[in-house]
């Protein structure tokens, strides 16, 4: 039985939305999403890609995938790597499958002489805690996760207008 890591392509752009759903229904989420396979496409292999993602297939079956996007440290002054989504099928777990999306996206951050690689992951994910610990991971503990989205994000941009607006007019 082989494993194969492979760049997504766009045709794998289904595939890609597959898997979204399907680990959002393994993390308890499964109306959460939202995205699209045009969004997928536009925002994953247009000019400017917004992200990269690579699949696993087994025996020529997509067994998991991984997507990622590079940020930046300012402390480090390198880029890092963010693994948004790793994920296994469950028929496919055991396998070393998800081990090996790990360290092909650990290597793309060595290559592009990344600082960090980083991630998530749910505080009851015990099976994915104990893996990450033994691939060496750090947990972060003393750092929370902090986000605006939706009409929290509308209401705060809305004030940076404000106050870009109101600057320029004092001038």
């Amino acid at each position: 039985m082989a494993t194969t890591i492979r760049t997504a392509t766009e045709a794998d752009v289904p595939q890609i939305l597959a898997f979204i759903r399907a680990l959002a229904t393994y993390e308890r989420a499964p109306d959460a999403v939202s995205a699209t396979e045009a969004g997928l496409l536009r925002d994953g292999f247009g000019p400017n890609p917004f992200y990269s993602c690579l699949i696993a297939d087994h025996d020529g079956r997509p067994a998991g995938f991984a997507l990622y996007f590079f940020n930046y440290s300012t402390w480090e002054g390198r880029p890092g790597i963010y693994l948004e989504d790793l994920f296994v099928q469950p028929e496919f777990r055991g396998l070393g499958i998800g081990k090996a999306l790990l360290q092909k996206v650990a290597a793309v951050a060595v290559e592009k002489e990344c600082r960090r690689l980083q991630w998530e992951v749910l505080d009851w994910n015990t099976p994915a805690i104990d893996f990450y610990r033994a691939m060496g991971a750090e947990f972060l503990d003393e750092w929370r996760n902090v986000r605006v989205s939706g009409e929290a994000l509308q209401q705060l941009a809305g004030v940076a207008a404000l106050v870009a607006e109101q600057a320029e007019s004092a001038k």
